[in-house]
């Protein structure tokens, strides 16, 4: 059974996890990360790379390729004055919310057993 104070770290987690969710609810971030994943680059892609393989202007990339650097999903490696933007192999915020969620899970299925979801 989980505690008051379990729920606590819980709303802790997710609290840290805002910008990830945020930067996974937009559709067009998603269609940048599905493209990435296949443009077997693995150094990297730059912004007009990405920009041909989406209908997205290169402003556009680079405003939502900023908003999942801050997300922790894209890294970014410069050489000289080209940024090559790349998924971070250590997906550690992924993990992250994947951990926040089974907790989520956990704890509503303790809520469902007991009557009235009183802890």
């Amino acid at each position: 059974m989980h505690t008051r104070e379990d729920v606590k770290a819980l709303a802790t987690e997710l609290v840290a996890c805002q910008k990830l969710l945020a930067g996974l609810g937009d559709a067009s971030r998603q269609h940048i990360i599905l493209s990435m994943m296949t443009m077997d680059k693995c150094h990297g892609a730059r912004v007009v790379e990405i920009a041909a393989r989406t209908n997205l202007s290169r402003p556009a990339i680079s405003r939502h390729l900023q908003i999942l650097k801050a997300a922790g999903i894209v890294k970014v490696r410069k050489e000289g004055t080209k940024n090559y933007y790349y998924l971070d192999p250590d997906m550690a915020s992924i993990e992250r919310l994947v951990r926040v969620l089974q907790k989520s899970i956990e704890i509503g299925a303790d809520l469902q057993k007991n009557s009235g979801g009183t802890f």
